[in-house]
């Protein structure tokens, strides 16, 4: 069963009257999957709290920003630190250039528009590729 993996900040996590909180349509969407999530963040540690990423219902992974999300080498050091393969996960993320880059290593990765919120597309995604 593949591990979903999950951009942290505008996907799973969303800004709300000044603060952050945990996007509950997103919350909803990925109970309804079984699988493995990991939450993806390059979130230094003030950050990981300022974001509210220490309360999170699924294992948090970050690199506080060495390297970032947008560097290959990221998902290279995910992918040992869990003892996973590129076959083994799907991923979806806001940045454009995070996605180029997970792909880049062979990961089936997903761009999430946060503007538009298209539930359907991504559950679509998931559903198509776990």
């Amino acid at each position: 069963m593949k591990t979903i993996l999950v951009d942290a900040v505008y996907c799973f996590v969303i800004e709300d009257s000044g603060g952050f909180k945990i996007f509950q349509k997103m919350h909803d969407l990925l109970e309804t999957f079984p699988n493995r999530k990991i939450i993806l963040t390059g979130a230094d540690d003030e950050q990981f709290k300022k974001f509210g990423l220490h309360k999170m219902p699924y294992e948090v992974f970050t690199l506080k920003h060495n390297p970032e999300k947008t560097n290959p080498k990221y998902y290279e050091i995910l992918l040992k630190h869990f003892g996973l393969s590129k076959e083994d996960v799907i991923y979806f993320e806001h940045s454009p250039e995070a996605v180029k880059s997970a792909e880049s290593v062979g990961i089936k990765s997903y761009y999430y528009d946060q503007e538009k919120k298209d539930f359907e597309l991504l559950k679509k995604f998931l559903t198509e590729n776990i």
